[in-house]
């Protein structure tokens, strides 16, 4: 038995070797050369490596497609008769039909999950202690407080701050970047606008802010970390109020017939016009 073991053993590291040698020799030839021992011409070689660099397409579109799920047998069945120009099992106008009714279906299935799941941690959260509600429906806790005045809407505000999604994931810290923020309150999302202004420089808040008071149903811009219907929190330091400044036109050159009103300008953070 043991003989046995010990020749099996030894063919299986033989064919390894040969394996290996085999695979390193083609990969040390020229890619034309591969091609001429796998295929017989230069269309059938051409061929196969368009059907990998679409195939390789089409598996990241087919991942897009509503809980990815798609039967690749039949798939490829109907791609194969179309692009061979072979009699279709359904007619043009009612396939395009079909798929528009069952995405339209997916995304509205999509959309009412994610608004489901905003809706029952708000729901639940509401009951935790120190947690409060207000009536448009922005909830928040006091994690430091503070005593002394609140910024108004059109005041501008020094904060640190931390955003979440409901999973856990941190999509912006001006804390990991080490460097506060300044930016006009009315300038921002509804929930910062509502919820800072509850605030008391020294104080720290936790916002639980529902999609309509966030970035509503299309999220962030260009693929950008925040998706639609999104129930955010953040943890927010108010470290400084900066009001309106009431500052005075220049004179003019000619004294006019209606001396003008007086113009408020508001201060404009170094760099940041809009929270996250």
């Amino acid at each position: 038995m043991k003989k046995t073991v010990l020749v099996l053993g030894a063919i299986c590291l033989v064919l390894t070797s040969a394996v290996a040698k085999d695979k390193k020799k083609k990969a040390d030839m020229p890619v034309a050369d591969v091609c001429k021992q796998v295929f017989f011409n230069q269309v059938d070689s051409m061929s196969y490596a368009l059907g990998m660099n679409v195939g390789s397409g089409l598996n990241k579109n087919l991942k897009t497609l509503p809980e990815e799920k798609v039967n690749i047998d039949v798939f490829i069945k109907a791609l194969t008769s179309s692009l061979k120009g072979d009699s279709l099992l359904l007619k043009d106008e009612f396939a395009n039909e079909f798929l528009n009714k069952y995405f339209t279906a997916a995304k509205l299935k999509e959309v009412e999950a994610k608004k489901g799941a905003g809706e029952k941690f708000l729901a639940e959260n509401k009951t935790k202690e120190g947690v409060k509600t207000t009536e448009s429906g922005l909830q928040y806790q006091v994690l430091v407080p503070a005593e002394g005045p609140k910024p108004k809407a059109t005041d501008s505000v020094e904060v640190h701050y931390q955003g979440f999604l409901l999973d856990g994931t941190k999509f912006d810290s001006s804390v990991d970047r080490g460097e506060s923020i300044t930016f006009p309150l009315n300038q921002v999302i509804p929930g910062w606008t509502e919820g800072v202004q509850l605030m008391s420089v020294g104080s720290k808040y936790k916002l639980f802010v529902p999609y309509t008071l966030g970035y509503g149903e299309q999220g962030t811009p260009n693929g950008g970390p925040i998706p639609g219907y999104a129930t955010l929190i953040f943890e927010i330091e108010l470290l400084k109020i900066k009001p309106v400044i009431e500052v005075a036109p220049p004179a003019p050159a000619v004294k006019p017939a209606i001396a003008p009103k007086s113009i408020k300008r508001t201060a404009v953070s170094k760099g940041v016009k809009k929270t996250k």
